[in-house]
């Protein structure tokens, strides 16, 4: 209990020490995700008893078979209320402890008793009496008797080795105690060490988020440009950037349009002169040829058929007339030229960069705002570095680790005289165990050589010495039993009494928390405090602190500032008011009026390029006319054909004049189509190709401008009765983020320091480790394992030493016996009781030597008792 105080005391002087809790990990959402540092303690939490742990438990068991009765909490608290009244009422103590008080007074019976009758045997013994003559009357049932008691007493002796065993294990759990004892001290004294050293961490780490979260609400206003401002932009552009790209577009269409019909152009004054040029040069050629055949050379039978024909073929070197004939698209080429003189493209392009600008605006309009916010928020890292400071924990925990090393030093000075003198202990209980062994020793000596040594043909008065040797080894065990077993009754009953009634009053009800209900009853432990710790600490006992809160919360691992409810001293929430801090920065961002200037998205001369585009007649050309011409050859013929075939009909004439001048005309097509039908023939794909760009681009292009003029309406309308309404909105969202992080960082800071700062778990656990292993765990559970186990075999003792003395007259080799005329014969009845029950002619002895004078002696052992 002293110990229980001073653990208490140490939660006291905490209270002192600490005025505010530390940091705790918050998993809420945020931009930061803040987490102290673990901290390591080496104590376990629990206690596990090893494989000793099975015979502790049956311990409990038997104890609550003696004391089923819950702990009286209602009866101690009268008691320590009366304590300093002498009307206790001691029969609910008497019927709370009825069960321990039952076993005590048996114990006490037993010693008192047991060395009265030890004496009276002895004394009868020595008399002859009680089994003292050395005469064995031979029965019927004799043999059964002697396996009975010999199967009985061997059971006897197994159940003394247990409890024996019992002994020798509480004995050895108590030489490891004090090893066991200094590692768990050492172990929680660093802990709490441990526990000191990181508090300054952890506050110094709270201080250093601060700086984090600044950092990043100072980045964001130096960016406020990109964040607000693209938060603007954001909004804007799914109604603008459309818009805008579709006049970029228009504005690339009228260049490719200018383009294609430039090629058209050129590619139709390209065809009209080439149309002329081969026309003059085919007519050439076919009057050459035609001149040619009318030469005498085709007179003759053989060659006339090939002159005539060549003479038929000449009409298809004719051209197509149309592709001079396509017309002109100067008018159009005009009006796309004069469009061009306005860049659609960098109108476009200057809307685009009004809305770019928006950042940069912003940035201008908020450069002394900003200013003004970095201020107040240096000044609330300012106010929680003074929070701190306030704490009172640096300046108190000097005399806390000063209490600490004089806890420390006493404990380790008396534990080394409590190890010295350990050894007594130890001694003590291991010679009371060696003489129980000794004890059940003899009896297994005797049972070994009793059955050994018994011979079923030898008489009583022929036994041999190894089973007479039995038999004295069985009265000496009766005899050490007789001499000591009163003596380990008594310490049984002394050690159970105190085992007992610590395991029922204090192990017990520690382990379910019914000594803290105790405590923590009003006006208990101080007549003029309601609640004992509020009352020590906060000089206010009306304040509900409990010590199974305190316990409980320290198990949880919860901070000294909420386990002792340490906002009765030092209330964070008056020092850390997030609503002033959040306040503070919400009317410095109330001085910021941003103004975005009228943004023009196409000015008129824009609209007016896209208007004039539409009507500039480009989308209304003859297309098909020109695409149908494309398709046609310049020339009716195949020139390279009809020259290989002109050249193989000149083979087919004789040699001559006009077989050369058919030869060198068929030259003449050749490179007529190389010079003059190729370059029309890519004219004409040049032209299809121009065509066919500028159908798609002018396809439907009134209707896409106009549907263009009507967006880019819709989207400056936009622009101009809601960029208020977007500024507004993306404002308080900013805003809201830059509060955010300090909303987010005080919540964090507060619940730390009241939840986790300096979590009081290894209080709890040197509590723990004081009562739950050192008391119950080291030396209540021994203490009770000790005292069961003796128990058990000194009470097993007193039927083993009567089994022992009735198997004795078995084993021991005796000075007389029962004689009769055949072995087989039964022997007879005791002849003191008048009648023997057997017939005269069978009988030449009787048991009485004396009377007879027959008397067979034995061999010369001696008997014992």
């Amino acid at each position: 209990m002293a110990l229980l105080l001073d653990v208490l005391l140490l939660l006291g002087l905490w209270a002192n020490t600490i005025s505010g809790g530390q940091p705790a990990s918050t998993n809420r959402p945020g931009d930061f995700n803040y987490e102290l540092p673990a901290t390591k303690y080496e104590t376990r939490d629990d206690y596990e008893a090893g494989p000793a742990g099975l015979l502790f438990h049956m311990v409990h068991l038997f104890l609550y078979v003696v004391q089923p009765r819950d702990f009286p909490i209602d009866s101690i608290r009268e008691i320590l209320k009366q304590k300093s009244e002498p009307s206790i009422d001691y029969q609910k103590v008497a019927y709370y402890e009825m069960g321990i008080i039952i076993c005590a007074v048996l114990g006490l019976l037993f010693v008192i008793l047991m060395p009265v009758v030890g004496f009276f045997f002895c004394m009868c013994r020595c008399c002859n009496k009680c089994g003292g003559k050395m005469h064995q009357r031979q029965k019927k049932s004799g043999r059964c008797q002697r396996k009975c008691f010999a199967v009985s007493l061997l059971v006897m002796c197994f159940l003394i080795s247990i409890g024996i065993f019992c002994g020798f294990v509480a004995n050895i759990h108590v030489q490891t105690w004090m090893n066991n004892t200094q590692k768990l001290a050492t172990s929680n004294f660093k802990d709490l060490r441990t526990l000191l050293n990181e508090t300054p961490k952890q506050i110094h780490y709270i201080l250093a988020q601060y700086n984090t979260t600044r950092d990043q609400a100072f980045s964001d206003l130096d960016r406020i440009h990109t964040l607000l401002g693209a938060g603007i932009l954001e909004k804007l552009k799914p109604e603008v950037v459309p818009v805008l790209n579709d006049v970029k577009a228009m504005a690339t269409a009228i260049i490719r349009t200018h383009e294609s019909l430039e090629n058209m152009e050129n590619s139709l004054q390209s065809l009209s002169n080439g149309s002329s040029q081969l026309n003059n040069s085919l007519t050439n050629v076919k009057d050459n040829i035609q001149n040619s055949l009318n030469d005498n050379d085709c007179s003759s039978a053989r060659d006339q058929e090939t002159c005539n024909r060549v003479r038929a073929s000449l009409s298809q070197l004719e051209i197509n007339p149309e592709l001079g004939q396509l017309p002109s698209v100067d008018q159009q080429l005009s009006r796309v030229n004069e469009i061009l003189k306005t860049d659609l493209d960098k109108l476009a392009t200057q809307g685009s960069r009004s809305l770019e600008d928006i950042p940069n605006t912003i940035k201008n309009q908020t450069t002394e705002v900003v200013a003004d916010v970095k201020a107040v928020l240096n000044s609330i890292g300012h106010n929680i570095d003074s929070v701190s400071q306030q704490i009172p924990i640096q300046s108190t925990l000097s005399s806390f680790e000063d209490y600490l090393n004089d806890t420390e030093y006493y404990f380790y000075y008396y534990t080394s005289i409590v190890e010295k003198n350990d050894s007594f202990w130890w001694l003590s209980s291991l010679i009371i165990c060696f003489l129980l062994s000794l004890i059940v020793l003899f009896f297994y000596l005797g049972l070994l050589c009793g059955i050994c040594g018994y011979d079923r043909h030898a008489t009583p008065t022929t036994r041999g010495c190894v089973s007479n040797m039995g038999g004295i080894f069985l009265m000496t065990g009766v005899g050490l039993s007789f001499l000591f077993c009163w003596i380990l009754m008594f310490i049984v009953t002394l050690t159970f009494v105190i085992g007992a009634n610590m395991e029922k009053l204090v192990c017990e009800p520690y382990a379910n928390k019914k000594l803290f209900q105790v405590l923590d009853t009003p006006y208990l432990l101080n007549q003029d405090w309601k609640y004992f710790l509020s009352g020590m600490m906060f000089s206010s006992s009306d304040i509900e602190l409990t010590f199974e809160q305190v316990y409980s919360d320290c198990k949880n691992d919860k901070g000294v500032y909420t386990a002792l409810q340490l906002q009765h001293i030092f209330n964070i929430d008056d020092h850390l008011n997030i609503q002033q801090h959040t306040g503070n920065i919400m009317r410095e961002f109330e001085n910021l009026n941003l103004r975005l200037d009228s943004i023009t998205l196409l000015d008129d001369a824009g609209r007016r390029n896209l208007q004039e585009f539409a009507e500039s007649g480009v989308d209304k050309l003859a297309y098909d006319t020109y695409l149908a011409q494309a398709d046609k050859s310049p020339v009716k013929t195949n020139l390279l054909g009809f020259a290989s075939i002109l050249e193989a009909e000149a083979n087919r004439l004789s040699s001559g004049s006009l077989r050369q001048s058919l030869k060198t005309e068929a030259q003449t097509i050749r490179t007529i189509y190389q010079h003059q039908v190729l370059p029309m023939e890519q004219s004409l794909s040049t032209l299809q190709q121009s065509v066919q760009i500028l159908q798609h681009t002018t396809s439907g292009l009134p209707t896409k401008v106009a549907k263009i003029l009507y967006n880019l309406d819709s989207a400056q309308n936009f622009v101009t009765n809601n960029t208020s309404s977007i500024i507004v909105k993306e404002t308080k969202q900013f805003v809201t983020t830059i509060i955010g992080y300090f909303e987010h960082y005080l919540q964090w800071v507060k619940f730390a320091i009241s939840e986790k700062m300096a979590t009081c778990k290894p209080m709890a656990t040197a509590l723990d480790s004081a009562v739950k292993v050192f008391l119950c765990g080291y030396t209540v559970d021994p203490l009770n394992l000790f005292w069961f186990g003796i128990g058990k075999a000194t009470v097993f003792l007193l039927p083993a030493l009567i089994l022992a003395v009735k198997l004795a007259k078995y084993y021991r080799q005796m000075q007389s016996e029962d004689i009769y005329d055949n072995v087989e014969t039964v022997p007879m009845k005791n002849m003191e009781n008048g009648n023997n029950g057997y017939h005269k002619d069978h009988l030449y002895g009787v048991h009485n030597p004396v009377m007879q004078g027959k008397a067979k002696p034995g061999r010369a052992c001696m008997p014992v008792m």
